[in-house]
């Protein structure tokens, strides 16, 4: 058999080539589950033990009254009762992000208000 000459393709990629192999790995980027701590820390948190919903109440007295309930009672926290049920308010409010509606923002802003009440801060 008579050997066949073998050509060199040329080192330089056609930038036709190049948008295909970039869009085939950023659609491999897409498919993976996004991880992000904040969930980890919502779903196995050690802090306070929550009453399931308690940012979901339409009162932010009850929100709060909630909040103080599960911090004194927790013996697993770090710190005072008041900063842990305060750092847990705002955890959710920043978690939240763009996605909380207004009306429900304002909730949780006044719950702090409460909050700060009910443990005697001042504001």
């Amino acid at each position: 058999m008579p050997k066949r000459a073998t050509t060199r393709k040329s080192a330089h990629k056609s930038p036709h080539r190049t948008k295909i192999q970039s869009r085939t790995r950023s659609s491999a980027r897409r498919n993976k589950p996004v991880r992000k701590w904040s969930g980890r820390v919502t779903a196995t948190s050690d802090a306070l033990d929550l009453k399931h919903d308690v940012f979901k109440q339409r009162s932010a007295s009850a929100i709060a009254r909630s909040l103080k309930r599960s911090a004194e009672h927790s013996h697993r926290r770090k710190s005072s009762p008041y900063r842990s049920a305060m750092s847990m308010l705002v955890f959710y409010i920043n978690r939240a992000g763009k996605n909380l509606p207004a009306s429900r923002r304002r909730v949780l802003e006044n719950a702090k208000g409460e909050l700060r009440k009910a443990f005697g801060k001042a504001a």
